[in-house]
């Protein structure tokens, strides 16, 4: 949608980038387009959450509960839910399931703000809004969906909460495996 300079929390004006170009810069390795990926050829999928998936996986950070989802994850989301294949969705990421699968237990942290520590926290009534249900926990496990959440940098906290919280939900995913 927009590059942020986030030393200054704005748009940076006249820049732009190539989501496959930073994925591969992210992930120091060989990627793929989501076009490629299929649930036959996976275990699991999981998707990082952050304004990436609000403004480039999806609308939602213009749009809210009224939001689109980007057709290959919408294909991906479904595919692995048909596959009966766990899903991991994180930060903001567990709007997408809930857009596109209906039922979709998911956790993005808190339903108040509390003093500015859940800033986000609106986000789970556009969940409801959506079809989802929202659980307040710092991770969940929909064992129906096979899809499990967490809230990552939903929250105002330590990195370490953060990483505990991510560490759980790629633990939960690969149990959900199997293997």
């Amino acid at each position: 949608m927009h590059v942020i300079d986030h030393s200054k929390g704005q748009p940076a004006e006249g820049e732009s980038r190539n989501v496959l170009a930073e994925s591969a810069r992210i992930a120091r390795g060989k990627i793929a387009d989501l076009a490629k990926l299929t649930a036959k050829d996976h275990d699991a999928v999981i998707f990082p959450g952050g304004f990436g998936a609000a403004k480039n996986l999806s609308t939602f950070a213009v749009d809210g509960k009224d939001c689109k989802v980007n057709g290959e994850v919408e294909r991906v989301l479904k595919d692995f839910n048909k596959a009966g294949k766990p899903i991991g969705l994180c930060c903001i990421s567990p709007v997408l399931a809930a857009k596109v699968l209906p039922g979709t237990e998911v956790t993005v942290g808190h339903e108040e703000e509390e003093g500015g520590k859940w800033p986000y926290a609106g986000t789970a009534g556009a969940i409801k809004a959506l079809g989802g249900k929202h659980h307040i926990k710092e991770a969940h496990v929909d064992t129906n969906h096979k899809v499990v959440t967490t809230p990552a940098f939903m929250c105002e906290t330590e990195l370490h909460h953060i990483y505990d919280g991510i560490g759980a939900m790629v633990k939960n995913v690969l149990k959900l495996t199997g293997k």
